[in-house]
C-alpha cells in the first residue's frame, strides 16, 4: 500500500524550483508532477481543489470505509474516499495503483537532511491513531501518555501525532520533520545560500540563543521543521 504527501499550488513553476533549489529530484510521471529526496514522494498539484494532505493507494477501500464510517465522517470523491483525521488533514483514499511505484532510499539526498516523517498536531490523538490504524499504520515509537507517537505503514511512509501545545514553535498541519543530530547549523546555512526564505528561526531549545531549528513552508503552505536532533 503506497502514500505520498500532496501540496497544493498555485503556481508549479515556484512549487517545483522550491524543491529543486532544495536538491529534490524530479520523477518522471505522464501526467502529475512528483519530487522525491529519496525517503518521502511528493505530488505538486495545481488543480484548483487540491488540498495539503497525504494519499494513500489501495485497489478498494469499502471494507475499510465501512469501519472509518463509525469513527468519522467520509465523502466519496471521483477517485475514491476523502476524510480528515482530528489534526484535519485531509487524507485521500484512492482507488487503484499509484501512478508511479516509489520505493524509499537507505537515506534522504536532500539539503533538508534527515527525513523524519510527517509531523501532525491533533486535539485528539486516540481518535488520529484509530483512524490511521484502520488504514495500515501501526505502532513505531512513542506513547499516547508522553503526548507523541508515531505509527508507520508496511511501506516506511511515518507519522508523527503530537498533542497540542507540545511544539513552543509555529506548526503548520502537516509538516515533514527532518532531524539533524546536532548537525543542523550547517543545513541552516546551505538553505539560506540557496535562497529559500526562512518562515521561523528558532533558538528555544538552545542555551546560548543560536538558531538551531528552523521551519519552511513551500510555496502551497505545507510546512517543512528542519530541526537539530
Amino acid at each position: 500500500m503506497q502514500a505520498h504527501i500532496q501540496s497544493p499550488s498555485g503556481n508549479l513553476n515556484k512549487s517545483l524550483e522550491f524543491y529543486l533549489k532544495l536538491n529534490f529530484e524530479q520523477v518522471e510521471s505522464e501526467d502529475k508532477i512528483f519530487v522525491t529526496d529519496g525517503k518521502v514522494l511528493i505530488e505538486i498539484n495545481d488543480q484548483p481543489f487540491a488540498r495539503a494532505g497525504i494519499k494513500v493507494y489501495r485497489e478498494e477501500w469499502d471494507t475499510t470505509v465501512a469501519q472509518l464510517k463509525t469513527i468519522t465522517h467520509i465523502r466519496k470523491t471521483d477517485e475514491g474516499y476523502l476524510l480528515s483525521d482530528p489534526s484535519n488533514v485531509w487524507i485521500y483514499l484512492v482507488e487503484g495503483t499509484a501512478p508511479i511505484t516509489f520505493a524509499q532510499a537507505e537515506k534522504s539526498y536532500a539539503t533538508l537532511g534527515a527525513y523524519a516523517g510527517v509531523s501532525l498536531e491533533t486535539v485528539d490523538i486516540a481518535k488520529s491513531i484509530k483512524i490511521w490504524s484502520e488504514l495500515g499504520f501501526r505502532h513505531e515509537n512513542g506513547a499516547v501518555e508522553q503526548g507523541w507517537v508515531e505509527y508507520k505503514n508496511e511501506g516506511g511512509f511515518g507519522i508523527s501525532f503530537m498533542n497540542p501545545e507540545s511544539c513552543p514553535h509555529l506548526f503548520f498541519n502537516p509538516s515533514l520533520t527532518y532531524f539533524n543530530s546536532g548537525q543542523n547549523i550547517p543545513v541552516i546555512a546551505k538553505i539560506k545560500e540557496a535562497g529559500i526564505p526562512i518562515t521561523q528561526e528558532i533558538t528555544h531549545f538552545n542555551k546560548e540563543g543560536i538558531v538551531d531549528n528552523v521551519i519552511l513552508r513551500d510555496p502551497g503552505g505545507f510546512g517543512f521543521f528542519i530541526f537539530n536532533d
